[in-house]
């Protein structure tokens, strides 16, 4: 279990407050009433600093859509979404450029969010070109490739000289450029062989620890969520049905939605001790 040094911060970092959200559905008739699907209903989610948090659902049960409102991607038909306490979508333009620096999302494929064509060194740079922020960018690239372990031959090399841990080393470096306070890691490890998903898993904790970052781990693997996570959220149609630690949570699931996902789990003694890549 991850343990904060920042054990003073309870205030959260990252919040949503009664979030609901719906899409509009087709007309069957041209004069009939459209009707919605409810995606998010009445959702309460919170990560603080130095805290690593787990959501968990079966698909299509809202995480990719509370990811997207976690990331400012989308405008919530209702209830708040506040960094820092402050309500992202009713501030300032000051605070919704500080809330786009601060939180930063690592996709499951990093293939797909490089530009094959560009060096890694320019791939690091994007960000803080496209958030206008100054300073030394040539020693802000070499502090982010060292905290992941990467040397400063990797800035001359392109995506396909890379294995794909080091490729998602890279993506997870491309988030902190901004220098992060959360980041949204949505399947992180689910596109690696087995043998380099402890390696990335193990990076993430210690940035959640020596950087006092957020983390918020989306994952469909019960095993990885609580190795990695402090906290898991469980979503089932739309609606958050079960909070807690993660060993509790999945030893003794309340929730329905919660024993289908550990039902699911092969070797369950294993998956949920924790050491599953110890």
């Amino acid at each position: 279990m991850n343990v904060s040094p920042f054990p003073g911060d309870s205030r959260p970092l990252l919040e949503v407050r009664q979030l609901n959200h719906a899409y509009p559905l087709r007309r069957h008739k041209l004069f009939e009433p459209r009707s919605v699907l409810k995606v998010l209903q009445g959702v309460d989610f919170a990560v603080r600093r130095g805290e690593a948090v787990g959501l968990v659902g079966e698909s299509g049960s809202g995480k990719t859509t509370l990811s997207r409102m976690l990331t400012g991607v989308e405008k919530p038909h209702d209830g708040h979404v506040l960094y820092d306490g402050s309500d992202v979508w009713s501030g300032t333009p000051e605070q919704r450029q500080l809330f786009r620096r601060s939180v930063q999302v690592v996709l499951q494929n990093p293939r797909s969010s490089l530009d094959p064509r560009m060096r890694v060194g320019t791939s690091l740079l994007e960000p803080l070109r496209s958030l206008k922020i100054e300073g030394d960018h040539a020693a802000r690239v070499l502090e982010v490739l060292d905290q992941v372990g990467l040397t400063k031959s990797a800035m001359e090399r392109f995506p396909h000289e890379f294995s794909g841990g080091q490729l998602q080393r890279i993506a997870i470096a491309r988030a902190l450029m901004p220098g992060p306070k959360v980041l949204i890691a949505d399947e992180p490890v689910s596109a690696l062989d087995v043998s380099i998903q402890a390696q990335v898993l193990n990076l993430l904790k210690d940035l959640v620890r020596d950087l006092g970052l957020g983390l918020v781990f989306i994952a469909h693997d019960l095993s990885v969520v609580t190795y990695t996570t402090s906290k898991v959220y469980v979503m089932s149609s739309g609606k958050i049905v079960e909070v807690g630690k993660p060993l509790d949570l999945f030893r003794a699931p309340k929730a329905e939605a919660t024993q289908n996902l550990v039902a699911a789990i092969l070797t369950v003694e294993l998956g949920l001790s924790g050491k599953a890549f110890a």
